[in-house]
């Protein structure tokens, strides 16, 4: 198993800008390639200064704290946290208006939508992807994961696996797809985030879309049934995974470390996880336009893609902030970060801490008109 095509992924890809942040932007559609004229890295306005709070979604952590360090190269007086709590918990925070902005890998609801209303000083809260990563699902199986080896998984498959219908490794479903390795007949233990989390949303709705006879669930960030065991934020289920032989579990391609993880077919192939195969997955996407709400850009993954090399169950995790602050510091912050974020050096700088991948740069152009929509008086 390619244990390290991470590496040469990113190798492959620093010429590509993805699109990140840590809060807010948006409009409408997709394609691929970089755009280095997005804002350029530091801002250029008087130097930003005081106490920054952000929350949400585990999957960015690594992304952040590199955005952190970057951001206060140039801005030494800002002081800023980001507590990875999860999406909702993210969310939920924000719209409290205890933090400046939340990170989600989920997409606002209507709900939150008319909830920011009292947050913001005017207009609505708005959201826009910021880091983008294929989902892994991992496995510890002596044998083959230790052995450097993945397992080929088609969606019913998988599917099956997370609702407790598979429960062997040797099961003929998996052996099936995987000839050339002997699985054992160890029992499988499915390990899930017990929080609410924007990953499981994103990670099921791959169910939902390419195997609603296998996954008949809603869609929710809530783990919908009762197999497995539960594990708190990515960090927990990875650990969990790694305690025990015969486990599996699902979670963001940045903290996979050393595990197994599963090939996902793709047409008549199986391709292997990357951030190269996950951006291939976004390029052949579009915007959802039912998304409503001005400054919004919300993508729709094409989970049915049959793109060469496309890895397709991917993470876009979103920034959400306001268009205006009734703290008006906590705007120009708003403001001066995005800058730095979507700039060149800061998703190279994401890509170099986390391995994420490029956004298309047809949104670049949106991301930055959702920037100059944020008052900063």
């Amino acid at each position: 198993m390619q244990k390290n095509i991470l590496v040469r992924s990113l190798a492959a890809l620093s010429g590509i800008v993805m699109l990140a942040s840590v809060a807010a932007c948006g409009d409408n559609t997709a394609s691929t390639n970089t755009n280095s004229s997005s804002t350029d890295s530091s801002s250029k306005s008087t130097p930003i200064s005081g106490d920054f709070q952000g929350a949400g979604a585990t999957s960015q952590q690594a992304a952040v704290e590199a955005w952190i360090a970057g951001f206060q190269g140039t801005n030494p007086d800002a002081k800023i946290a980001y507590n990875p709590t999860g999406s909702g918990a993210g969310v939920t925070t924000f719209l409290t208006g205890a933090t400046a902005w939340a990170g989600s890998d989920k997409a606002l609801s209507d709900d939150d939508i008319a909830k920011s209303k009292s947050v913001c000083a005017s207009g609505q809260a708005f959201d826009v992807p910021v880091y983008i990563s294929p989902i892994a699902i991992v496995f510890n199986l002596k044998g083959v994961s230790d052995a450097g080896k993945h397992v080929n998984l088609d969606a019913a498959t998988a599917a099956k696996i997370f609702d407790g219908k598979i429960t062997t490794w040797n099961d003929p479903a998996i052996q099936d797809q995987n000839k050339d390795l002997k699985l054992p007949a160890t029992p499988i233990t499915v390990v899930h985030r017990s929080d609410k989390s924007g990953t499981t949303q994103n990670f099921v709705s791959y169910f939902k879309d390419q195997a609603p006879d296998a996954w008949t669930y809603d869609l929710s960030e809530n783990w919908p049934n009762e197999v497995g065991q539960g594990a708190k934020g990515t960090s927990g289920v990875i650990s969990t995974v790694k305690q025990a032989d015969g486990t599996i579990g699902y979670a963001d391609f940045s903290q996979v470390g050393d595990l197994g993880t599963a090939a996902i077919k793709v047409g008549d192939k199986y391709n292997e996880i990357s951030a190269e195969a996950g951006s291939k997955v976004i390029e052949d996407s579009k915007l959802d336009d039912t998304a409503k709400g001005e400054n919004r850009v919300v993508v729709k993954i094409n989970h049915a893609t049959e793109a060469d090399g496309a890895y397709p169950i991917v993470l876009v995790s979103y920034d959400i902030v306001c268009p205006a602050y009734k703290d008006a510091k906590q705007g120009e912050f708003a403001k001066a970060w995005l800058t730095y974020v979507t700039s060149a050096e800061g998703q190279k700088a994401a890509q170099d801490a986390a391995g994420s991948a490029p956004l298309p740069s047809s949104l670049t152009s949106q991301i930055t008109k959702s920037i100059e929509a944020i008052k900063t008086k």
